[in-house]
């Protein structure tokens, strides 16, 4: 064989070897009319891969006591407002201190949803080895099994985000939030119940683990789901007890308790909005991309990180913002390393960023009423045919 051959022979493989790497990006692409890996080489993508990972490694050799540090001081301004707020709200038919007293319970509840409850139950805590703030130990002031969410939340949100029909957050079974999801009559009024699931999330949130749609379509049975929703039967019963009977029931004396069963119902639904807020604008607003299943097919190490990073959206802003969030204004950084402190993704944020713009990979990000505005247009939007 010739040299002029053979060189033909090796161009003409080396063609048919970016074909094919060509037809497998378009064959997965995202459902946006522009693919935004479609410039990217299979050596791209594992690079970003190898970069990713690398970066992760730095952070965990450098978890120490600062770490430790914070997440103690949190739960101290957890505990701390928790107490300040029950403890003002025993004179709550005075309205100053029923509006303070409530303010404070609130924060409370948000602070142990977002900062310690989320994040300790994803074992971002577990190198410390203190059995209190542990993965499998921690149960939060929530209505959901702690179980349950790690299933649902930490297992399948986190191994498929955003692939249409596995990642169940995806509209939570109840809202369509992409073209592809399919439209029926009643998603007319998807508005009101959307509205209503911010309200109530955290029973939303309990009840999504038993997987109502599979029950109805034959293929999860309701032996499988029946000790599911005796769990979560338990844990309402709790939480129900805890803030509608025992701490009414203790402000007798001050003659507070309807006060008190006001503010703690008033704390819940604001922590639920709040919650159902943040995970809303990080998951669903323009350009976090919906992709199809087949997307998983052979997927890399790189190919996944790619994923959460087009898939997820940050929210601008200051520490207290992080804070209140629980660091879920980082929710590319999140889903790109969930065991991670969530005190760190602030510091690797920019280096984030950074590789995106390295490989030309759009990070999205916005002020928070950016994203509440674009992720309610398309709750309305996407209510119609």
């Amino acid at each position: 064989m010739s040299i002029a051959t053979l060189n033909d022979t090796n161009d003409r493989e080396a063609n048919d070897r970016e074909e094919t790497a060509r037809e497998q990006r378009t064959r997965r692409r995202p459902f946006s009319a522009a693919d935004p890996t479609a410039h990217l080489t299979e050596a791209d993508i594992e690079a970003i891969g190898v970069e990713l990972d690398a970066l992760r490694e730095e952070i965990i050799s450098d978890r120490g006591e600062r770490d430790a540090k914070y997440i103690r001081d949190v739960i101290k301004l957890q505990r701390g407002l928790e107490i300040s707020g029950r403890a003002i709200l025993m004179a709550g038919w005075l309205p100053p201190a029923w509006v303070a007293g409530t303010a404070a319970l609130s924060a409370a509840k948000i602070l142990e949803n977002m900062e310690l409850g989320h994040n300790i139950m994803h074992g971002q805590w577990d190198w410390m080895r203190d059995p209190k703030i542990h993965s499998t130990t921690w149960e939060w002031d929530n209505t959901s099994p702690a179980d349950q969410w790690k299933h649902s939340h930490n297992f399948v949100h986190h191994t498929y985000t955003n692939v249409l029909g596995k990642d169940r957050d995806i509209g939570y079974a109840l809202l369509r939030i992409t073209p592809e999801q399919r439209w029926s009559p009643w998603t007319v009024a998807q508005p009101v119940y959307a509205a209503l699931l911010a309200m109530f999330f955290e029973y939303g949130v309990a009840l999504h683990d038993l997987e109502f749609d599979r029950i109805r379509r034959g293929e999860k049975s309701r032996a499988e789901a029946w000790p599911q929703l005796k769990a979560i039967g338990r844990k309402v019963r709790r939480q129900v007890l805890k803030d509608y009977v025992a701490f009414p029931l203790l402000a007798i004396p001050t003659g507070a308790s309807v006060p008190v069963l006001a503010g703690n119902f008033t704390a819940n639904i604001v922590r639920n909005v709040w919650t159902n807020v943040v995970i809303f604008c990080g998951h669903f607003p323009d350009g976090a991309e919906i992709f199809p299943e087949d997307q998983m097919e052979g997927e890399t190490r790189g190919a996944w990180y790619v994923r959460q990073l087009l898939g997820s959206a940050n929210i601008s802003g200051g520490p207290l913002m992080h804070l209140a969030t629980g660091n879920l204004s980082h929710q590319i950084e999140h889903h790109l390393f969930p065991d991670l402190p969530s005190n760190r993704y602030q510091e690797i944020a920019p280096r984030v960023r950074a590789l995106c713009e390295k490989y030309d990979l759009p990070y999205t990000t916005g002020s928070l009423p950016a994203q509440i505005t674009s992720t309610w247009k398309k709750i309305f939007r996407l209510a119609l045919p």
